[in-house]
């Protein structure tokens, strides 16, 4: 059965990016705000969430927050992918619950080559 991947992004290019390194391996599905990533990962029920801080309406770090209370989704990892690189921000998604926090900049392969 092939893993699903959530990719959530407001920028079409980044998912785009993303979308063309993932696809051959997994499914993967779009979303391009975080209320549509919350639905999403309830109904779609991925694998994983590659998930952007800086969003409108909703920002990753509270998007993050709701998918960790809801009993449908606490269990899926989240990967920040985000531009903002402070150290406060780093702490603040692993603390929302991360797994990982990616910096952009990035290299694909040397971040989701490994099977899930």
């Amino acid at each position: 059965m092939t893993k699903k991947i959530l990719v959530v992004d407001d920028e079409v290019i980044n998912l785009s990016l993303l979308g063309n390194f993932l696809m051959p391996l997994y499914s993967v599905i779009f979303s391009t705000t975080g209320t549509d990533a919350l639905i999403r990962a309830v109904e779609q029920s991925p694998d994983l969430i590659i998930l952007d801080v800086m969003m409108p309406e909703m920002d990753g770090f509270e998007v993050c927050q709701h998918l960790k209370v809801n009993n449908k989704t606490a269990h899926i990892p989240v990967v920040f992918l985000s531009a903002l690189d402070s150290d406060n921000s780093i702490k603040l998604g692993y603390e929302v619950g991360a797994v990982d926090y990616i910096i952009k900049p990035f290299d694909p392969a040397a971040h989701f080559t490994k099977s899930i």
